[in-house]
């Protein structure tokens, strides 16, 4: 996880309306009291801060100059580094683990995925978020007009991102091999399946936020909207 980030961008980008309303989607699935909690790439800290208020929370971030800008307003533990200091917790250390848009980043995704299953209890649960090709060609051709890229991406091109570079895509189907006979499929939710395609514009508007997370919310395990979502949120149990 050693890709250069553009630190402004993404910071303007999760503090802008649209932003904060991917986390509270994301939030919404993750209700949890009193577990140990590890949140692998957690970037600023958004995530491990909110899970902090009620949980035991270990962080693990590479990136220095994310780290210099993180969110710490509740108390939770943050380490620095990657797959490396995975490998120095012992078995079952944690109830829940949260993965959210870093296998896109990585070259060795089975065997972080192992070392998930190695640390999760018998019944611990994994949280990933990961990019959605269809969506991703919806916000593309829809919300950017970009018709060249969108064609691109239908045809197998990956996509860059603006603030991480290259996103090196896997698919549903990917993911069930990696997990095979380690981890069931609990939920599977849409994330931004409206709000990438609306103009900027109409997310200032009084009460955006609260009429679109009910929207979102209403929809995200609908599976003929949630197929076209830009991201997905997959929740997994540990077989023992």
């Amino acid at each position: 996880m050693s890709t250069q980030i553009n630190i402004q961008g993404y910071l303007n980008t999760i503090n802008a309306p649209w932003g904060q309303l991917f986390y509270k989607l994301i939030w919404n699935h993750l209700k949890y009291e009193g577990k140990r909690i590890l949140d692998f790439g957690s970037g600023f800290g958004f995530t491990a801060d909110y899970l902090a208020a009620g949980n035991y929370v270990t962080a693990v971030e590479p990136n220095q100059d994310m780290l210099a800008h993180r969110i710490c307003s509740n108390d939770y533990r943050q380490l620095v580094g990657s797959l490396g200091e995975l490998q120095k917790f012992s078995d079952a250390s944690f109830d829940v683990i949260i993965c959210h848009n870093v296998l896109e980043y990585v070259e060795n995704r089975e065997e972080i995925l192992s070392e998930f299953y190695r640390l999760l209890n018998n019944e611990g649960e994994l949280s990933i978020v990961k990019h959605n090709n269809l969506g991703k060609i919806m916000q593309k051709a829809v919300f950017e007009n970009d018709l060249e890229l969108a064609a691109k991406i239908l045809s197998g091109e990956n996509d860059v991102s603006a603030n991480f570079g290259t996103i090196n895509e896997y698919s549903y189907d990917d993911l069930a091999g990696y997990i095979a006979e380690k981890f069931i499929v609990k939920n599977k939710y849409g994330v931004r399946i409206f709000f990438g395609l609306q103009r900027n514009e109409f997310k200032e508007e009084k009460n955006w936020q609260e009429r679109m997370f009910n929207l979102e919310s209403r929809a995200e395990e609908i599976p003929t909207f949630r197929d076209i979502a830009f991201f997905h949120h997959i929740l997994l149990e540990k077989i023992c």
